[in-house]
Formats: structure tokens, C-alpha cells, sequence
């Protein structure tokens, strides 16, 4: 057993401990906030928090960092990013490799993943990282829905089995996969988070309603478009209502256009509301209501998204980004929505995201100024990895 004392402890359950410790056993913790036992580890002028949680990225597309320029609308971005992929195939592995170090040195302990092909499981099983790793599907004109889905079953069937790795199954999008199918993966995923890219774009929003715009102007090109579709004339929330998907498994990632009415309906089903600000500025989407976010009252989880949309996988410059453009919400949510909230939202709320006995010990020491007045207004600032140690590591 050793004890950790540091100038200040964010249990995230509770307020801030000045001059507190945190007792730890092997890889569990066993007691915050008063000496347990063991030899003690002064740590001197620093913050102790749990690991950070990102709980939206695509490290597969971590090869693409700085050749997908920023756009003026979404369908643009993509159209970019969809003709650069078709000239690298498979995602090479080193990026991948590269950016999970980048995360963890960050600070990120936890990842909700989005890959296309499962080639970063096996990275993530070679680091320190949990992740639960969505094998998303694409597919607005797919003819035989249950196929696909029981074909992703069987590629997640034959995953080693890592107890910090959960696979499971991803949408896309609203206006990239059919009716049928987003209804197979929630069947299929039932019981499980299911993270969507839902209420992204304004162009999204004119697709789901009246079924034009340039999302379908994309689906057209690529020959996607199925002309049997029925436009639901609907916002995307109702939309995912109206197939059942609305629930405590949901994660809703970005919702930039989301109105108040939307944002309701989710707190009141109990599902995450991811926000991912770096990224919806770099792809065009616009900047995300975070205040009205909060004021709803749905549980908010903070991503990176992925390096062909941001700059870096540094969950504490996404903090910095969010605390821009609400300067009203208190620090102490803030730090919530990157910690214990997205560790709800990806169903590792028990062993992550907070300083508890019985969790694992997966806890970072924060170098902190010497005149610092407000330990959580300062975190939730911006943090250099060069001012953050893991306790675990030397």
C-alpha cells in the first residue's frame, strides 16, 4: 500500500480536498481524503485527479493529421476525407500506435472508439488505455441488414477477450445508415453503449427534414442514395425516437443543432450527450450550445474526435475549448464531463472516472502554479503533458 499526498485532491464525487491523500493497493483504491496506511509519497504543489475520459475519437484516422483541411460545411470536410482514405488502404498501424501514446501522455485513461475496420484493437490491448471500441456500420442502401450486423458480430466474436476492451457496434449517421439497419445494430448492441454522430450538421438537419441538401447531393455521388427511403420530416432526435433508440444506452455525439426540445428528450431517456467543440469548428458543423448542454440537464461527456479534425488528442485542450465557449458553467461540471460522466456513458462509471475506494487507481498528478487560487478554473484551462505524471508510472 503507499499514500499519495498532494496540495490538493478532485475526488469528482465531491468538492476539491486541500492538503488531501489518497491511499492506494496494488491497482485499487482504497481510501481518498484521510491516510490509510503504508508508506507515504509526498507529492508536493499538485493536483491528484482520475484519469481523463475521451469518449469520442478515431484513432484509425490518426494518419490523416493535417491532410484533411478545415471546411465551411460538413458534406465538405467528408467528401475530402472519404477521397483521401480511398488512396491508403488498410489504415496503417504506427499512427494508431502514436496517438494512443499521445493520449495516454495527455492524461486519458479511457476511450470511446470509432473504427471502421477493428485495426486499433490490437494496439489498445499493447497500452495502458480501456477503451470501448465501437465496429461501426455504414450503410444507407444496404440490402440485407441482419447480414451485416451478424457479420460485425462475428468479427467482434473473434477478438481476444481483454477485460478493459468492450467491442461493441456503432451507426454512423443519420443520413449513412438505413432505417433497417440502425434498428439491427440496436437490437444487436441492446444493453450495450451505442455512440451515433447525431444533430452534427445544419445539412443533416435539412436531410432528415426534407430529404435534400448536400448530404444527399453525397449519397447521390457516391451511389449510395436509396430512392425507397422516406423522409421522416423530423429533427434527429425524433428521428432516433421513432426507432426505439432514444435510452440510458445512447451516446449522441456532437450535437451541435440540437434544439432545446431535443436536449430534453435525452436527459429524460438517461442518454450521454457527447461534445466535441475543436472538431465541429474544424469540419464546418459550427460551435456547439454547450450552456444550453448543461442547462438540460442530459449527462455531457467531452471528446477529442479524430486527428483528421484536431490538432491533438489532448482531452485537457478540448477542456480549454469548452470552458471558451462557456464561460458560465462551473469548473467542477467541466471536469465531470471528462472524467466520472464519460466513464458513465461508456459503462466503466465503476472502476473509472473518479476517486473512490474500489476503483482502479488510474490517477494523475497535476503540476500546479504556486499562486493558484481556483485548482478546478485552472484545470479546466488547458494542461501541457509536460506538467501532468501518471502515479503508477516512475
Amino acid at each position: 500500500m503507499i499514500t499519495y499526498r498532494a496540495s490538493w485532491i478532485l475526488p469528482i464525487g465531491g468538492p476539491p480536498i486541500p492538503g488531501g491523500v489518497v491511499s492506494v493497493d496494488g491497482d485499487l483504491i482504497t481510501a481518498a481524503g484521510e491516510h490509510e496506511g503504508g508508506r507515504v509519497e509526498e507529492l508536493g504543489h499538485v493536483a491528484i485527479l482520475p484519469g481523463l475520459v475521451n469518449a469520442h475519437t478515431h484513432l484509425e484516422l490518426s494518419w490523416m493529421r493535417g491532410r484533411v483541411p478545415p471546411c465551411a460545411s460538413m458534406p465538405a470536410w467528408a467528401t475530402s476525407l472519404m477521397a483521401l482514405r480511398r488512396g491508403v488502404t488498410p489504415d496503417p498501424p504506427e499512427p494508431i500506435v502514436d496517438a494512443i501514446r499521445e493520449a495516454r501522455a495527455s492524461g486519458t485513461c479511457l476511450l470511446g472508439d470509432i473504427t471502421n475496420t477493428l485495426a486499433t484493437y490490437e494496439p489498445l490491448m499493447d497500452s495502458e488505455l480501456s477503451a470501448v471500441v465501437f465496429r461501426e456500420l455504414i450503410g444507407f442502401s444496404a440490402p440485407d441488414p441482419e447480414a451485416r450486423v451478424a457479420a460485425a458480430s462475428g468479427q467482434i466474436a473473434d477478438l481476444t477477450p481483454i477485460a478493459w476492451l468492450r467491442p461493441s457496434m456503432a451507426p454512423h449517421a443519420p443520413y449513412s445508415v438505413s432505417p433497417s439497419l440502425l434498428r439491427a445494430i440496436a437490437r444487436a448492441s441492446a444493453g450495450k453503449p451505442l455512440s451515433i454522430h447525431l444533430g452534427e450538421s445544419a445539412q443533416e438537419v435539412e436531410f432528415l427534414r426534407d430529404g435534400t441538401g448536400e448530404w444527399r447531393g453525397l449519397l447521390e455521388a457516391v451511389g449510395a442514395w436509396n430512392p425507397a427511403w422516406a423522409v421522416p420530416g423530423c429533427g434527429p432526435v425524433d428521428y432516433l425516437d421513432r426507432l426505439g433508440m432514444v435510452n440510458r444506452d445512447l451516446i449522441a455525439v456532437h450535437g451541435v443543432q440540437f434544439t432545446d426540445a431535443d436536449l430534453s428528450r435525452l436527459a429524460a431517456a438517461g442518454a450521454s450527450l457527447v461534445t466535441c467543440p475543436r472538431s465541429n469548428r474544424w469540419t464546418g458543423a459550427g460551435s456547439p450550445p454547450i450552456d444550453r448542454f448543461y442547462a438540460s440537464g442530459v449527462r455531457v461527456a467531452v471528446g477529442t474526435d479524430s486527428l483528421a479534425s484536431v490538432d491533438d488528442l489532448n482531452l485537457f485542450g478540448e477542456l480549454a475549448e469548452v470552458r471558451r465557449l462557456a464561460p458560465g458553467v462551473p469548473a467542477a461540471r467541466l471536469l465531470e464531463s471528462a472524467t466520472l460522466a464519460g466513464a458513465q456513458a461508456l459503462g466503466f462509471a465503476g472502476e473509472l472516472g473518479s476517486i473512490a475506494p474500489g476503483k482502479r487507481a488510474q490517477l494523475l498528478a497535476v503540476r500546479l502554479p504556486a499562486d493558484v487560487q481556483d485548482v478546478e478554473e485552472y484545470l479546466v484551462g488547458g494542461i501541457d503533458p509536460i506538467d501532468l505524471r501518471w502515479l503508477d508510472e516512475p
